[in-house]
């Protein structure tokens, strides 16, 4: 990446302050419920800092911080799974905190601020949770000329707002945010340049009328990898646009400005930056059938599976995708391995009514349950099944992948909440107490099954999934089935998007 601004800041020498913050949630807006304080991870000051993945943003930032001496103050940091619309007390104790020490901070000054977003939240009151941050930050007398800079999903539907508001933000380039440190590490050290100067950069937006689903989006496949190729070779045209930033959206976010977007951050001739974002939307529209996903009716696929001589064949629930939202507790590909008497088959529910049920069960005892359904969705019909218990467990594993899939997490161990393994004829099934998108064949490994054994695995993920299983999966079929994160996107209750759009109309 190409670097603006290293001219030495003209000063005392005094060490650099920059505020540090996080605020991670992707919001379904489809999901029933509502996502409350106690569903996110809040770390404060200090702990922020301690950072157990090497891969991860904060230790991106933190790199970057001792290598230019800066003094880091950590303020606060809340991330949650994926899930349904955001309480507006979360966001609110989020600003609290962070004006409490950057007030505290006045006397000493900061010279900067640096934010770890996702970049698709929605509270009960904000369709643009990053936006609204960014425009109270430039409402901080003391902030309102210190560069805000940072690093975002891309899956984040980037507004204008969040262009207009900040400096730098540069979002992950790869899916599953498997470069969160490297995009940290650009956006730190952008941040450090335009913290010695006093220029800034203006940040270009476009948002071509397009949804594409989590499905199609992998930057190793077409149409992400043609416009990925694209914005790095403009950043490398253009020394003066360090950051393209191409964004694949979230279209379970039923908000004006969901859907495909493309930023620049420029320093140069704002009419060439503008006509390679252009340039973008072209190729972009190009390519949108590429972003139309193939689908199959599950009984269709049920059907396929006499086809395959050996497994594991997945059945994408990406329906139910529990890293976008949904609840991960949907019943329909269970139930049709019941009644289609697959062998070998496996089947993760989040389910913790059940474990509890069985929190003193015994290995090899037979117990009548009630699985799944329990989030309320008409979709997710639970189902009554007879089980014998294979295993308890405390559901905590070690992630295998040492890259990725958390983006911005500072901890590889992985928590699903007390777990059951049962097994109905020859399906298993992993009943978990929190919802744990399957990004990691440990989850399964964890509790005593090799998932290389299974014939058939129900994956409830729509790219979560793919570099843990893509390696040992030999057939894979994406089922085409209700539910909050719904592969076809008119079955979807749309309000609020900016219409017409792709695919929901005809362009």
């Amino acid at each position: 990446m190409t670097r603006l601004y290293t001219q030495p800041r003209d000063d005392t020498g005094a060490r650099l302050r920059v505020l540090l913050a996080g605020l991670v949630h992707q919001t379904n807006t489809f999901a029933d419920g509502q996502t409350n304080l106690g569903d996110f991870e809040v770390r404060r000051g200090q702990d922020m800092l301690r950072v157990e993945d090497a891969a991860s943003s904060i230790a991106g930032v933190l790199e970057v911080a001792q290598a230019k001496g800066w003094e880091l103050l950590p303020v606060v940091d809340l991330r949650a799974p994926s899930s349904a619309t955001v309480a507006d007390a979360v966001v609110e104790l989020f600003w609290a905190e962070f004006r409490a020490v950057a007030d505290a901070e006045t006397d000493e000054g900061v010279d900067g601020v640096f934010l770890v977003l996702h970049g698709a939240m929605v509270s009960e009151s904000l369709n643009d949770v990053e936006g609204e941050v960014l425009r109270r930050i430039r409402g901080i007398d003391h902030l309102s000329d210190a560069p805000v800079c940072g690093v975002f999903d891309l899956h984040a539907n980037f507004t204008e707002a969040m262009a207009r508001q900040s400096d730098g933000l540069i979002s992950y380039r790869r899916s599953l945010g498997t470069d969160a440190k490297q995009a940290a590490e650009d956006a730190a050290l952008l941040l450090d340049g335009l913290m010695r100067t006093e220029h800034r950069p203006t940040t270009l937006w476009e948002h071509p009328p397009l949804m594409w689903l989590p499905s199609t989006v992998d930057t190793g496949s077409l149409p992400m990898r043609a416009l990925e190729e694209r914005a790095r070779r403009i950043e490398a045209e253009l020394p003066s646009t360090p950051a393209v930033n191409v964004l694949a959206g979230f279209p379970y976010a039923d908000v004006p400005e969901a859907g495909v977007s493309f930023s620049a951050v420029t320093d140069g001739d704002l009419e060439l930056a503008r006509a390679t974002l252009r340039e973008l939307n072209v190729v972009a529209s190009s390519l949108r059938e590429a972003s139309t996903p193939t689908l199959s009716a599950l009984e269709e696929a049920m059907a396929r599976l006499d086809s395959h001589d050996e497994g594991p064949v997945l059945l994408i629930e990406s329906s139910d995708n529990v890293g976008a939202g949904a609840p991960g507790d949907g019943t329909q590909v269970l139930r049709a391995l019941v009644e289609h008497d697959v062998p070998k088959a496996g089947v993760i529910i989040n389910d913790p009514e059940s474990v509890v049920t069985l929190e003193d069960a015994d290995p090899g005892g037979r117990h009548a349950l009630v699985i799944g359904g329990k989030s309320g969705g008409d979709w997710a019909e639970p189902l009554p099944l007879e089980v014998e218990v294979l295993s308890r467990s405390h559901g905590r594993f070690e992630a295998e992948i040492r890259e990725g899939t958390l983006a911005g997490s500072s901890s590889r161990e992985i928590h699903m909440g007390p777990c059951a393994l049962v097994r109905h004829g020859g399906v298993t099934i992993l009943l978990t107490s929190r919802r744990t998108p399957p990004f990691d064949l440990a989850q399964w490994r964890s509790q005593g099954v090799d998932p290389e054994d299974l014939f058939v695995i129900a994956v409830k993920a729509a790219t979560e999934h793919r570099l843990a299983y893509g390696p040992i999966a030999k057939a894979s079929y994406i089922l085409d089935l209700p539910g909050p994160c719904a592969e076809n996107l008119e079955r979807l209750p749309f309000e609020s998007v900016s219409r017409p759009i792709y695919p929901l109309d005809k362009l």
